[in-house]
């Protein structure tokens, strides 16, 4: 199941915008690229869901790091936000409006700056709510008709080749044939790990492969228990129903009320249905859990008019609107395999851009729009910096397939269990005991798939191996965290806090 090798100068694997990015600034730069990416169509790389929009500094820097730092509960690298703002417009500039056309809103004086929660001042370029496949569509397009970069399709990394702490290239899986691909370097961009919890705004696939693979392979992985919770995803019948509702709604004017009608965000920060989104998460759940449901209420803006594709998706679930039932669900990864101003991480060669790299800009919680922001600067930087290196060819570890195949169901039920698990111990609050006994179950079955893997090769297979690789690092890195930052939030055995906005003290 082996085939003949294959050579790249730069090899980048995942194609949302951090990986674009990077495949971009490596063919400026003259380099031969491959990208790899399991995405067969758009809408399974992570910035095709993107709806608010992204970030800039327009004439205020300053604020914009204050920000930043403020929503990261004062945890975020100084010097990595930095790079982010300082990047931020002329990235933006350059690759998103010069480079591929993407056309932002305007309101007939220039971009129409829309107003999120934790901003000071708006400054999120979007269009309508929907920007992620507005920006993900021309750039992947624009990037595929590049002469020297070779996209690769429904093609997966399943693991890295190395040797004394340098990476290689990786072993790359299509319809059931691996290619030993050798790099002169790697830059993962394989995205977040929304798969790992029953209810998500990612991608289904989002197993968490890159951070997976570079674990396993010795690369240093920070922040892992900074798992932000998006505050309002609408509630379907299943968990696969739901989508997120923008915070960009929010920042129009919907508001959040419980059960009793009662607008309750007032109570629990002094920006209300803006505040950060780890205070919202816990005081949506708080709600949720005190009278049975939460609704945001859009009568105080134009919905239908202001977000007319959102409009559509609450039409076609069946909503009653201007009342969306919502919950939180899992939305992005502020840890990840560490890296530093440029994505180079731990090992030689080996680069991590976009959710599945820890650059230190958001620390314990995501200021809205700025994941596409930051996978942007991040991916540029890193795409120029990973050109240069010669390619050299190693002996590829054998994966072996001689095993009978697995029951078809064998995969949705270990990824049940590892949902299960997830959520109830590893979610939006969190408990010492709680996390103790998810590792526990999270070690045998990162034991049993282990076990599988060692006789058998399967796409699916590895998927379930990375996101009980993942898990297990989430789990672990929330017991060793005893202090409650951000969206990391311990409470004292089944004693909610008394203020969900609290993130400073160990209850």
């Amino acid at each position: 199941m082996t085939a003949e090798t294959r050579e790249t100068e730069v090899l980048v694997v995942g194609a949302g915008i951090a990986g674009l990015a990077a495949a971009l600034a490596a063919d400026r730069a003259g380099a031969e690229v491959t990208l790899a990416t399991k995405a067969s169509r758009p809408e399974s790389a992570s910035t095709w869901w993107a709806q608010g929009g992204i970030a800039v500094s327009r004439d205020d820097p300053a604020q914009f790091k204050r920000d930043i730092i403020e929503a990261s509960a004062g945890a975020a690298d100084p010097d990595a936000v930095d790079v982010l703002v300082d990047n931020a417009d002329s990235a933006v500039r350059d690759v998103l409006v010069d480079t591929i056309g993407v056309e932002f809103d305007t309101n007939g004086e220039g971009f129409d700056y829309g107003q999120e929660a934790a901003h000071e001042e708006p400054r999120i370029l979007h269009v309508e709510a929907a920007t992620g496949k507005h920006v993900h569509v021309p750039f992947l397009n624009y990037i595929a008709d590049r002469t020297d970069v070779t996209v690769l399709e429904d093609t997966a990394g399943l693991e890295l080749l190395r040797h004394e702490g340098e990476v290689y290239g990786a072993m790359l899986e299509c319809n059931g044939e691996v290619t030993p691909t050798y790099a002169g370097a790697t830059v993962l961009a394989t995205g977040g790990i929304g798969a790992l919890y029953p209810r998500s705004t990612n991608p289904a696939d989002a197993t968490g492969d890159g951070i997976a693979m570079a674990a396993l392979a010795g690369a240093d992985i920070a922040d892992m228990e900074y798992v932000q919770f998006h505050p309002t995803a609408y509630v379907g019948d299943d968990a696969g129903d739901g989508f997120l509702v923008s915070e960009a709604v929010r920042g129009e004017g919907a508001v959040l009320r419980n059960a009793d009608g009662e607008r309750f965000m007032p109570d629990y920060h002094e920006d209300a249905d803006l505040a950060p989104r780890d205070v919202v998460a816990r005081a949506v759940t708080a709600e949720r859990d005190a009278t049975g449901e939460v609704v945001l209420d859009v009568s105080p803006l134009a919905f239908e008019r202001e977000f007319p594709s959102l409009a559509e998706k609450c039409h076609d679930a069946g909503v009653d609107l201007p009342h969306v039932p919502v919950a939180p669900a899992e939305h992005f990864l502020c840890g990840g395999i560490d890296v530093d101003d440029r994505g180079r991480s731990s090992l030689g060669r080996l680069y991590a851009v976009g959710e599945c790299a820890r650059t230190g800009v958001h620390g314990a919680n995501r200021l809205a729009s700025t994941s596409l922001l930051e996978g942007l600067v991040w991916g540029l930087r890193a795409g120029e910096d990973a050109v240069g290196n010669e390619v050299r060819g190693l002996e590829p570890p054998e994966l072996l397939d001689r095993d009978p195949d697995l029951p078809g169901n064998f995969a949705a039920g270990k990824f049940h269990r590892l949902r299960r698990v997830m959520d109830e111990q590893v979610g939006v609050e969190r408990t010492s005991d709680g996390l103790g006994r998810a590792q526990s179950v999270l070690r045998r079955l990162k034991g049993e798939v282990d076990a599988y893997a060692r006789t058998r090769t399967s796409r699916s297979l590895y998927e379930l191996r990375s996101a009980s690789v993942v898990a297990l690092l989430v789990a672990r890195a929330a017991a060793e965290n005893g202090e409650s930052v951000g969206c990391h939030y311990l409470v004292d055995g089944d004693e909610r806090a008394e203020q969900a906005g609290v993130t400073a003290d160990t209850p």
